[in-house]
């Protein structure tokens, strides 16, 4: 895995940050921390073990700061935290480092495009100030792909030198794309990404800004669900919860809440009808219990559904609606079984990504902003500020996007904890 990063040249300009201690360039973080015997350990060793550059300031940084105009643009699908982040941008840049001039594109990739006219908005620490207190972003979004080509001369037309990408994995591939085009003129404009999105899926991150909001925020329509399914007879409380290739989601709101009794995920497979499958198991649980709760993220049993190909402007694949899909063959199972049910389908998903970052995810948005910013400083870009191993790290875009991170049941502590919560099957297949 090649995880170097990208840099402009040697940093000779002493930090005005003034911090009492910096981050060496060569402070490195070993990927992996676990082996299962001591000859793991040696040949993993011998083979040349793999590494995270450190995030954090430098004691020398390439930009002068007076120099410098920064840009920021936030994309893609909205995300609690988001303009914690944008504020930890200003502030950083402003007060540590001196920068006085902050961009903040409007509407996405869109605002980097001279055509549709929108302009850029000056960012300051009084402007950013109180946007915490909302959710959503400040300078609002757009998906979509724009030219890259368009893009950097709107850049050098407002000569911009650090340009702060938040988004998820779409966006860091247009940051690529951004860097390619930079790299074609060579012009010396930082490309930082910061991974957002609730899924929780941007591949050796360990965690992103967002997530722990969402499931917070998932637990309340799960806990309705609970007593919905409690208040009627042979009650059946549906939530389909975000999650379109991995059920971190899911899980996380499932273990939290201990009233989930089944849970659907992209990354484990299930049938609807035979013995063992999950309406037999279902079945058994309404006549013995009398009530269930259930959790389907947005991408399990897509195999229930034909493939069209049809795609959103984001280059995602159009996803079946599991939710409705599953409300419907439930209520027809039962009722050709003549076991009468009640079922609740409830829907968050657009509540649970515009609400405000919770006190955790406000806290790590900063911590994600400082070190973005550190980082473009230093003269480093075609990267994004992450964290591994509960160290913020500095990870090459081509191996965020290479591919996305997903829930991995025949190795994660998180599933098996998830089928001891719940009590469902391992395995809900037909027999």
């Amino acid at each position: 895995m090649e995880t170097k990063i990208k840099s402009f040249g040697e940093c000779l300009i002493p930090s005005p940050a003034d911090y009492e201690y910096y981050t060496s360039d060569s402070s490195r973080l070993l990927f992996r921390t676990v082996f299962q015997s001591e000859e793991d350990w040696n040949s993993y060793v011998k083979n040349g073990p793999d590494f995270f550059e450190q995030a954090g300031p430098r004691e020398k940084i390439f930009f002068h700061p007076k120099e410098v105009t920064a840009g920021i643009v936030t994309c893609g699908g909205l995300c609690p935290g988001i303009n914690d982040v944008i504020r930890g941008i200003v502030m950083e840049l402003f007060y540590r480092y001196g920068v006085s001039r902050i961009l903040g594109f409007p509407y996405g990739y869109q605002g980097m495009v001279k055509k549709y006219s929108h302009k850029p908005i000056e960012l300051t620490p009084e402007k950013v100030a109180h946007i915490v207190e909302e959710g959503g972003s400040m300078l609002a979004s757009s998906r979509g792909n724009q030219s890259p080509v368009e893009m950097v001369d709107y850049l050098s037309l407002y000569g911009v030198k650090m340009l702060f990408c938040i988004g998820g994995d779409g966006t860091l591939r247009g940051a690529r794309e951004i860097v390619d085009e930079i790299e074609k003129r060579g012009e010396e404009i930082s490309v930082i990404g910061i991974p957002k999105t609730i899924d929780n899926d941007i591949n050796y991150v360990q965690k992103t800004f967002g997530f722990s909001t969402a499931f917070s925020k998932a637990m309340e329509a799960v806990e309705c669900a609970h007593v919905e399914a409690k208040g009627a007879p042979n009650g059946i409380g549906l939530v389909k919860l975000m999650g379109r290739h991995s059920g971190f989601i899911a899980v996380n709101a499932a273990l939290a809440s201990r009233n989930v009794n089944y849970c659907l995920i992209p990354e484990v497979n299930f049938d609807l009808y035979g013995n063992g499958a999950f309406l037999d198991d279902l079945k058994k649980r309404i006549l013995k219990k009398g009530h269930a709760v259930i959790i389907a993220a947005e991408g399990a049993g897509q195999h229930f559904f034909e493939t069209t190909g049809e795609r959103d402007p984001s280059g995602n694949l159009k996803l079946g609606d599991i939710g409705i899909f599953l409300k419907d063959t439930m209520g027809e199972f039962f009722k050709k079984e003549n076991i009468p049910v009640n079922i609740k389908y409830i829907d968050p998903s657009y509540i649970i990504r515009s609400i405000p970052a919770n006190p955790e995810d406000s806290v790590f948005c900063g911590f994600l902003a400082q070190n973005a910013v550190h980082a473009a400083m230093a003269g480093k870009t075609d990267m994004v500020v992450g964290m591994w191993n509960n160290v913020f790290t500095h990870l090459p875009i081509p191996v965020a996007i290479q591919e996305r991170k997903v829930l991995q049941p025949d190795r994660s502590t998180l599933w098996r904890s998830l089928l001891a919560s719940t009590g469902q099957p391992a395995h809900m297949l037909a027999k």
